[in-house]
């Protein structure tokens, strides 16, 4: 007698809605892990969508990029989630979309390219608590794997959803003592937001 181990599907998750919106692009990993009961998603973020022409599909307004992310069978909360944005402001949107899959316990980054290269953050949103970090040229996976104390060499036989696995069960774990900040007082200490354009050849 075989027998079947069932996929974790996306309906299952607190992915259901963010999936049924068409917010989930790009995605590098859109798939159960090799965790049971888990589902993983790296990609993008649709946070504002563009005025739809006819039938042709435009890229939305603003997103949130590198997102890591994962999301348990019969839980409407997501455990886990990081993402890069270009101006701290979108924090809210973040927020708003994420809406009612945020929970107290979760474990949510945000890498900002426009705060202090030397600041940390915590940032109260109701009942969550985004943990607010600086990035310039490197890549939320590089900077999760640095904050987490998480060694490349370990991982690099893994693929896709190993990885994304390691890297959840470590940011679980995670305690930070990172400065408290109001989102008020966020949008007054944030640089200028970087042309995401710039330097690149035409």
């Amino acid at each position: 007698m075989t027998m079947t181990i069932e996929k974790t599907a996306i309906e299952d998750t607190a992915f259901a809605r963010l999936q049924r919106e068409g917010r989930l692009l790009n995605p590098v990993l859109k798939a159960p892990t090799r965790k049971p009961g888990r589902f993983g998603f790296r990609g993008e973020l649709a946070l504002r969508f563009a005025p739809k022409l006819a039938d042709e599909a435009r890229p939305p307004e603003l997103s949130c990029d590198q997102v890591i992310a994962v999301a348990q069978a019969g839980d409407a909360k997501l455990p886990f989630f990081a993402g890069y944005l270009l101006s701290f402001e979108h924090l809210k949107d973040v927020a708003e979309v994420l809406g009612d899959t945020l929970s107290p316990e979760g474990r949510y980054f945000l890498f900002c390219n426009n705060i202090d290269l030397s600041k940390k953050y915590r940032v109260a949103w109701g009942e969550a608590t985004f943990h607010v970090l600086p990035i310039d040229e490197a890549t939320v996976y590089n900077e999760l794997l640095e904050l987490l104390y998480l060694e490349k060499n370990d991982l690099k036989k893994l693929d896709t959803a190993g990885k994304t696995d390691a890297v959840a069960d470590a940011a679980l774990k995670f305690e930070a003592g990172f400065e408290p900040l109001s989102y008020e007082d966020g949008l007054k200490l944030m640089g200028p937001v970087r042309n995401p354009n710039e330097n690149r050849p035409v």
